[in-house]
């Protein structure tokens, strides 16, 4: 379900790929990530993801006006990962605020592998 922002002038729709491009975009600038993972390595096959795709690795829900995002992450060897973690909750959070004017209720970074850069 999309975002929607109402004011008296009108609404604006946000669609959830648009979220999951900024919050990609916002996590990729982190240090200690090598990039993203796709949502379904599950499988134990994991993909890192080319910038074009970098939405792929991301779950944006909508739930009683609160915007929930889940990014799946290959963080580089040797970083400390709960560190690594929080900055990118941090970004996620500022330029989500910043370009779309909505506070996310809550962001879940997934480690699904570490990778020597």
């Amino acid at each position: 379900m999309p975002a929607i922002i109402n004011s008296e002038k009108g609404a604006v729709v946000i669609e959830n790929n648009v979220i999951a491009t900024i919050a990609g975009m916002a996590a990729m600038k982190s240090y200690g990530i090598v990039g993203m993972a796709s949502k379904s390595a599950t499988d134990g096959l994991l993909e890192l993801l080319k910038f074009e795709n970098i939405s792929k690795g991301i779950k944006v829900l909508t739930e009683d006006d609160k915007l929930m995002i889940e990014i799946h992450v290959v963080l580089e060897y040797g970083v400390r990962i709960s560190t690594v973690g929080e900055n990118i909750i941090d970004n996620v959070k500022f330029y989500i605020k910043d370009l779309t004017g909505i506070e996310p209720y809550n962001v879940e970074v997934i480690v699904e592998g570490v990778r020597i850069k």
